[in-house]
């Protein structure tokens, strides 16, 4: 190994060079060291020295030799993406995934739980732990270099904890970090799963070619991810998007899980929808809701309840869909025009409910906003790529890992593996 590259605290320069070559080289952008000279505008020995770094380091390897047009070939650079692996989990409100990526965010190994996130976050995490030992036992082969996290409420993105969940009692600045870091030795990042989603469609899913859209969840509650110019906005302490406790008007009174009254959650939100179709069903009013619930195997109502009497045409799960929708719609209406986005893409339960709710929201932004912010505005269903939120679970963590402020924090290690302070707010 090239030690003297790795001794001590890297050069700012140095570091800006690091960062420039590997990242031409896991965008493709450059394949050999002519093409990195070229294309990042460095001297040749500075690339030689960077490479060489890369190469003692296994990001980078060498593959085959390039095709020479005369003189001396070169061998061809790649991202070794078998380096390491990555650790992800996003929470929802009623269950959770985790799942195995290499360093280039590609999808090892899956697995979803059924689980109440109002159990608690020690319960909780200790269910979370069982099922990352069952995947790192399958995958023991190569180090962990991080771990991703997801969460269904505010979350204060420098320390990463969260911040008076509404849905998540017991989680208010809970260590979340600190437990896992110290249980598997690796530098730990959690965002809202909202944002997750969000960087998983800029990355791998239907918004891979937009600057600027919303990524909009309606599920338990109601939440957004915005990119802006091609990059996650998470604001000043990391809450922006979070537009289900937006005052409505139609929700005047109305107690909201926050503690306020007149959120638009409190009466489009999934958990509002079953709450009002969980009256009919009682008043009678609706004969497939109240069939479903008297149903042995049903102990209450879900959001894919309302969706399945809807497609067969009953007439209250019909309007709450599209209730939901139009008020979701007159949010979003306000946020287009604010915000201007080419692409509004709609996830969760109650977005996947079918057309009634896609076409409510469809003909209330267009119908409420700017014609120039409509005019080749694109609303539509989120990607059906089968995890949105694992893989921006891991593009998180990989972001922050090739930073530049990411490498100099782990690159004179070799690793980030042990390495947890790069995590400190």
């Amino acid at each position: 190994m090239r030690t003297s590259e790795l001794k001590g605290a890297p050069r700012l320069d140095h570091l800006a060079g690091t960062v420039t070559v590997l990242d031409l080289v896991r965008s493709g952008s450059a394949r050999t060291r002519p093409e990195l000279v070229r294309a990042s505008g460095l001297g040749r020995n500075v690339v030689t020295a960077r490479v060489d770094q890369l190469l003692d380091l296994n990001i980078l390897a060498e593959s085959g030799v390039d095709h020479s047009t005369g003189g001396r070939p070169s061998r061809e650079l790649r991202f070794n993406e078998q380096a390491g692996m990555v650790l992800v989990a996003p929470l929802g409100a009623t269950g959770f995934s985790v799942g195995l990526t290499d360093l280039a965010g590609t999808l090892l190994d899956q697995r979803t739980v059924p689980w109440d996130i109002g159990i608690g976050p020690d319960e909780t995490l200790s269910e979370i732990q069982r099922h990352f030992d069952r995947l790192l036992a399958k995958h023991s082969d190569k180090p962990l270099y991080g771990i991703g996290v997801g969460l269904p409420g505010p979350v204060e993105f420098a320390t990463a904890r969260p911040v008076n969940p509404p849905i998540m009692p017991g989680w208010d600045a809970f260590p979340l970090r600190e437990r896992l870091s110290e249980r598997y030795s690796s530098p730990v990042w959690v965002d809202n799963d909202v944002n997750l989603m969000a960087l998983g469609e800029l990355r791998a899913g239907a918004a891979q070619h937009e600057d600027d859209f919303l990524m909009v969840k309606i599920g338990t509650g109601i939440g957004a991810g915005i990119v802006a110019s091609g990059k996650l906005h998470r604001g000043a302490q990391g809450c922006a998007g979070d537009i289900g406790h937006v005052a409505v008007s139609e929700a005047q009174g109305i107690v909201c899980r926050c503690g306020n009254t007149g959120c638009l959650e409190a009466v489009a939100g999934g958990a509002a929808m079953v709450r009002d179709a969980t009256a009919a069903a009682a008043e009678g009013r609706s004969p497939r809701l109240q069939s479903i619930l008297n149903n042995s195997e049903h102990e209450r109502l879900e959001a894919r309840d309302i969706t399945a009497a809807a497609t067969y045409g009953d007439a209250v799960a019909i309007e709450l869909l599209s209730r939901s929708g139009r008020m979701v719609g007159e949010t979003l209406a306000t946020l287009v025009n604010f915000f201007d986005p080419s692409l509004v893409l709609l996830g969760g339960q109650v977005a996947d409910s079918g057309d009634v709710f896609l076409a409510a929201v469809r003909q209330t932004v267009y119908g409420r906003s700017l014609p120039l912010a409509t005019r080749d505005l694109r609303i539509m269903r989120a990607s059906a790529m089968p995890a949105p939120s694992l893989l921006g679970a891991a593009f998180l963590v990989l972001d922050q890992l090739f930073s530049r402020e990411g490498i100099g924090a782990w690159i004179q290690r070799g690793a980030p593996v042990g390495h947890l302070e790069m995590t400190a707010s």
